[in-house]
């Protein structure tokens, strides 16, 4: 059991770092694991081991319990998303509840921002900041995010040497400690030379004061030494309400699915957004198939000159 609990400690702290989770959600997520988890204890079995046979036999005694199908569907999605955490973490070869369906609702897919926005977001992030070195480093935040897909744990823990140099690609790296490359366009490159040369320029002032300088390319005076990401958290809903954009719609994780479903409806390979965005299995960057068909599908149904025809009477 002690393992298990180790399993979902780490999950939900990894949920509150990517998603920025609410409090709320956290808590009912750590419920739920804990009750799957105390199942399984008395079945004999742990996460490591569970079966697709014994997650389903789980949710059919859920259902005996006479739990409701909001509270089953999001047990499943807690236990599905652990184990996709527990694969990209190396932890597990499969996810046993991947292909499990929930019980009769839908599954709920990115929020799409769409090109106009993200450009909104852009600008706005440019304006963003008390100073001129507050909007050189919020646009390079924002315009790293949306060139390269990476996690705002990653995008906050960079360090400065990874841009040194005007790289055309950047290494990045990942959970359980897996490097990639990851291509700049030249409108993040430009925004990352001008924080750049703004960054060093403080930190000259600070060295010549005592102060140690920070091998990241975000600093903080906080005791990480570096951004963290609830700060850009807060950041992004800000720039969002500057751009204009409902910031209930924006999120650092919200761009990464831009920077994914863009490239997709770009005509890009599955395999190739599944690199760049440091998945270890592609089934989890299929969703983004699923998001671009939908968006395909309104389009169609609010611009087709014959979407709005009725007969004749």
């Amino acid at each position: 059991m002690a393992d298990m609990q180790r399993w979902i400690s780490a999950f939900l702290e990894a949920q509150s770092a990517e998603r920025a989770a609410a409090r709320n959600t956290q808590l009912a997520y750590g419920r739920d694991l804990l009750d799957f988890a105390g199942w399984l204890a008395r079945q004999g079995a742990d996460f490591a081991g569970a079966s697709r046979a014994q997650v389903e036999d789980y949710l059919i005694a859920c259902e005996a319990e006479g739990l409701s199908k909001a509270t089953r569907a999001r047990r499943l999605s807690a236990i599905r998303q652990l184990y996709r955490f527990a694969h990209e973490e190396g932890w597990r070869a499969d996810n046993p509840a991947l292909r499990l369906r929930g019980p009769g609702l839908d599954k709920r897919l990115p929020q799409v921002l769409t090109h106009d926005e993200v450009d909104r977001l852009l600008e706005a992030a440019r304006d963003k900041g008390r100073s001129l070195d507050d909007q050189a480093r919020n646009c390079a935040l924002v315009e790293l995010l949306y060139a390269t897909g990476m996690r705002v744990s990653e995008l906050v823990e960079l360090p400065v040497a990874a841009v040194r140099g005007d790289p055309r690609m950047i290494l990045v790296r990942g959970k359980g400690g897996k490097e990639r490359m990851v291509p700049l366009s030249p409108p993040a490159r430009e925004a990352v030379a001008d924080w750049l040369a703004r960054r060093d320029r403080a930190e000259e002032i600070d060295r010549k004061a005592g102060r140690a300088g920070s091998k990241y390319l975000f600093p903080s005076r906080g005791s990480a030494g570096h951004l963290t990401r609830n700060h850009f958290y807060v950041l992004i809903k800000q720039i969002a309400v500057l751009a204009g954009v409902s910031p209930a719609k924006v999120t650092p994780h919200t761009l990464r699915h831009a920077f994914a479903t863009h490239l997709l409806a770009g005509g890009a390979d599955l395999r190739v957004i599944q690199t760049l965005l440091g998945h270890a299995d592609v089934a989890t960057t299929e969703i983004y198939t699923h998001v671009l068909d939908d968006h395909l599908k309104s389009l169609v149904l609010d611009h087709h000159p014959l979407a709005d025809r009725t007969e004749d009477p």
